[in-house]
């Protein structure tokens, strides 16, 4: 299946679970609004950060489980799901997200907390910059990495075009509490970056996704 066939069908899932009009102040935290949005640019915009952070785990992830962080609905799975079976596990606090996410990942595997040194990737995607303790949760994600597993982040630049296309989108931001660059300079206290990618250019940045990987160990 390829990628546009993806967001087509999870599109049409996403509005069949959901009535966002009624329920956008429910969701409008999660990226289930930006999904399924009308203006296409801003609906490919927010599924193009998933193609991209697809793309980085193929590229440098080991096999084995991964963990989802901030879920919502488990897009990412679907996303990763045509290159083969993933060995998925989420974290998602939101109850009726969560419930959505295992109706439709059957499979999927619901946890609690980061379990230390278990992860061959985890992505937090969208996720970090509505906590105002995001270098700690970071922490607590490195902990959660193999030695040879990669976090692959992804959030919003804050700018000043970000701002205004959120705007004319229809979203507050409230809950944002910080950036990206916070997060990655976060990030740069534990393991060392490897790849970025900018949407949707790097003369246009609204988000930066990331991989990051353990730092080698000094004798």
């Amino acid at each position: 299946m390829s990628f546009l066939s993806v967001v087509k069908s999870r599109r049409a899932a996403l509005k069949s679970h959901f009535d966002v009009v009624r329920q956008f102040e429910a969701i409008e935290e999660s990226c289930v609004p930006s999904y399924v949005h009308p203006n296409l640019f801003a609906a490919m915009v927010a599924w193009a950060r998933l193609a991209a952070a697809a793309a980085l785990y193929r590229r440098f992830a080991p096999a084995g489980p991964v963990l989802d962080f901030g879920a919502a609905t488990g897009e990412v799975y679907h996303v990763l799901r045509p290159s083969g079976s993933v060995d998925y596990h989420f974290i998602e606090n939101d109850e009726l997200l969560a419930r959505t996410l295992t109706a439709d990942i059957t499979q999927a595997v619901r946890e609690t907390s980061v379990e230390p040194g278990r992860y061959a990737a985890i992505f937090a995607l969208d996720s970090l910059e509505h906590n105002d303790d995001y270098a700690d949760l970071l922490g607590k994600l490195a902990d959660g990495l193999r030695p040879d597993g990669l976090l692959i982040l992804s959030g919003p630049t804050e700018s000043w075009l970000y701002r205004l296309g959120r705007r004319i989108a229809g979203f507050s931001g409230h809950y944002h509490k910080t950036t990206i660059f916070h997060i990655e300079r976060a990030a740069e206290v534990r393991l060392v970056g490897k790849a970025v990618r900018t949407l949707p250019s790097p003369l246009f940045a609204l988000f930066r996704i990331s991989v990051w990987a353990n730092r080698p160990k000094t004798s």
